[in-house]
């Protein structure tokens, strides 16, 4: 028995490690990292999605709960395929990571979210999300303030990725960037907010008004941020 309840702290202790790893933006795998989904979904008509890779730990979060949520998943990083390397994948929805740098240095991200906007789904995490706002115009800036790896409350619409999910949503933030609130096209609109002084403070979700197109500056896939996978689940149904 004693064996028995080693073993299990021994596994527990390793679960553990293994996330600490993935919630440290310092850590990222190499090539050869798969992260394997404990949950083996049987339908037959999953959808194919294609998960463009900033460089960013995170991307592997996002892999396990699309994953879990019974989703084909691809992950290509940013600087391994071309626009027609993607077409012939043929993916049915596309997710553009987040990252440590810029969109302009996002590698294909800023050029697939332009081609592939009007032809599919697409979802921008943070990185991603700001690629999304850059890449029909908007500008990113400096946030009022840091937020690495903490956690804030947000108000939303209940609209998109945000339908159902609770009011106000507790997310995880990792960022130094925000899109510009004032340089957003009229073709976005507004679909999540953080509140500084009890007024509408900085972006944190975007949804296109004709297109299949989200965003989110937050981190749904962090094991703080609340209701993650039904956020994601919702781009899956989109």
């Amino acid at each position: 028995m004693i064996n028995i309840i080693i073993i299990a702290l021994i596994y527990c202790a390793g679960i553990v490690s293994l996330l600490s790893l993935l919630e440290t933006r310092d850590w990222v795998p190499d090539s050869n990292f798969m992260y394997v989904s404990t949950v083996f979904p049987t339908n037959s008509t999953m959808t194919m999605l294609l998960l463009i890779d900033n460089y960013d730990s995170f991307t592997y979060n996002l892999y396990q709960y699309f994953c879990e949520l019974g989703a084909q998943v691809v992950v290509k990083r940013n600087d391994e395929l071309t626009l027609h390397e993607i077409e012939r994948l043929a993916p049915e929805r596309l997710v553009i990571s987040p990252g440590p740098c810029t969109p302009d240095e996002a590698g294909i991200s800023l050029a697939a979210i332009r081609h592939f906007a009007d032809k599919l789904p697409i979802l921008g995490v943070c990185l991603g999300h700001q690629a999304m706002g850059q890449a029909f115009g908007a500008r990113v800036v400096r946030a009022r303030q840091v937020m690495h790896g903490k956690t804030s409350t947000i108000a939303h619409s209940n609209t998109g990725v945000f339908a159902g999910l609770a009011q106000p949503l507790t997310v995880t933030r990792y960022h130094s960037l925000i899109i510009d609130a004032a340089s957003l096209p009229d073709c976005f609109e507004i679909t999540a907010w953080s509140e500084h002084e009890g007024k509408r403070d900085e972006i944190m979700g975007i949804r296109h008004r004709s297109l299949p197109l989200e965003g989110v500056q937050f981190h749904p896939e962090s094991i703080l941020s609340q209701q993650g996978h039904q956020l994601l689940d919702n781009f899956l149904k989109i």
